[in-house]
């Protein structure tokens, strides 16, 4: 570690302590009021809940599921359900914190919420992936419904999750509720677009990034870390406009080509898992080579916290474009500005999975399904309403591109709850 690095980062920073550093350094730019502040440091509550699954072969394990609910001001909670090893209470929080400001700085008309099982979705069956989740439902049935809360695939769930998840709550309810989530498949109130949305938000994004600075997308190079559903996605998109995606990841490494890739012709892990690592290109690389890689452009679509204070001066790229949710740390946030490395944040580049999530919701309320083309149409026009916003905040504030962006969204949030009063 270099002087200027106060704190070693080998330990991960928690979504709670970022999204809490992350509303402070925005509030520090608006005169809100201080209870308004404190009120969004916590979450309106947490619902944890005990699931019996009966196994294979018959033998029964509990597990334990988390729901969080942190804001409603604008409307019912929403964000996703995960099922991973590592879902926690705390880590639920902080993500429905992230909601909440994505939800704000997209302008829509919800609050954010979050949960999850502990549990490795590998190590289930088909149906019993299914019992659990049809349990989980009856398990949060109380706390969710269309205009309460609205889960969402995450982490280790899918479509077809959602699905059985939207057909437990409705058997209970005696009616068809397609609205209880998103993410579903089109055949039964899905939207089209809704699994590229998040990865097409992201090129759209950087798109209007590189506008922004006036680079010729014909002369930008872009590495991507993690080419799941959003970075094959936003790879595929920056792609087709011209740009050279010279590298791209899966979870057992990297392919780099100078010349750039035909992201068409490498598959996602998603697709087929190995394909990214095992397919013939001129050079692999480490993940952690791949983030300091001499880009334009890297897109870290991955996991959390791979950008830390222990690799942000070793990173070479001019711009950073965030894929997945989390992955610049504290230190490294601040490193990048020090070394004047724009960073544009997790919740308006990926927004996209929510904002067609909302599309979804709209369909499912009104019984009316949009075509592929309205669906992408319409983000189109939402994510570059939301690049303005920020952009404008950006250009008349000395802050960065997250400042600016959680500035956009705190004050949306402040002044609803300012509008609204506190409920004696």
């Amino acid at each position: 570690m270099t002087a200027a690095d106060p704190q070693s980062e080998s330990e991960s920073e928690s979504a709670v302590e970022t999204a809490r550093h992350q509303l402070e350094r925005a509030a520090a730019h608006l005169d809100v009021d201080e209870g308004i502040v404190d009120r969004l440091r916590h979450p309106t509550s947490v619902h944890r809940v005990t699931i019996p699954l009966e196994r294979d072969d018959g033998s029964r394990e509990m597990f334990t599921g988390y729901r969080a609910h942190h804001d409603s001001v604008r409307g019912p909670y929403k964000g996703g359900l995960r099922y991973h090893p590592e879902v926690s209470e705390e880590e639920c929080v902080g993500l429905s914190m992230w909601m909440t400001w994505k939800c704000a700085v997209m302008d829509l008309p919800f609050g954010g919420g979050k949960g999850g099982i502990v549990v490795n979705p590998k190590e289930l069956s088909g149906d019993e992936k299914e019992r659990l989740t049809r349990r989980f439902a009856e398990e949060l049935r109380p706390v969710i419904g269309p205009m309460t809360d609205i889960p969402a695939p995450d982490m280790g769930t899918d479509p077809q999750t959602m699905a059985w998840f939207m057909d437990a709550y409705s058997m209970q309810q005696g009616e068809t509720t397609p609205g209880v989530v998103t993410g579903k498949p089109p055949v039964v109130g899905g939207s089209y677009g809704r699994e590229e949305a998040p990865g097409r938000s992201v090129g759209i994004i950087t798109r209007e990034a590189m506008a922004y600075y006036d680079w010729d997308i014909e002369e930008t190079t872009v590495a991507v870390q993690g080419f799941g559903s959003v970075g094959a996605n936003a790879a595929r998109y920056l792609d087709d406009l011209g740009a050279s995606v010279v590298a791209v990841s899966d979870v057992d490494g990297a392919i780099y080509d100078p010349d750039g890739l035909d992201t068409t012709d490498v598959e996602d892990h998603d697709e087929s898992p190995g394909m990214v690592s095992g397919y013939d290109a001129p050079e692999t690389l480490t993940n952690e080579e791949l983030l300091e890689l001499d880009v334009d452009v890297l897109v870290p679509a991955a996991i959390g916290n791979v950008l830390t204070g222990e690799n942000a001066r070793d990173v070479e790229a001019d711009m950073i474009v965030e894929g997945a949710n989390g992955p610049t740390t504290t230190t490294a946030e601040r490193i990048f500005e020090e070394r004047e490395i724009p960073v544009i944040p997790d919740i308006i580049a990926n927004a996209g999975g929510v904002t067609v999530s909302y599309f979804e919701w709209l369909q499912d309320i009104n019984r009316r399904a949009w075509t592929l083309e309205r669906v992408n149409d319409e983000l189109e026009s939402e994510m570059c309403t939301a690049w303005e916003d920020v952009r404008t905040e950006y250009d008349a504030r000395d802050v960065t591109w997250r400042d600016a962006t959680y500035i956009v969204a705190l004050e949306r949030i402040a002044s609803a709850h300012e509008t609204r009063g506190l409920w004696p």
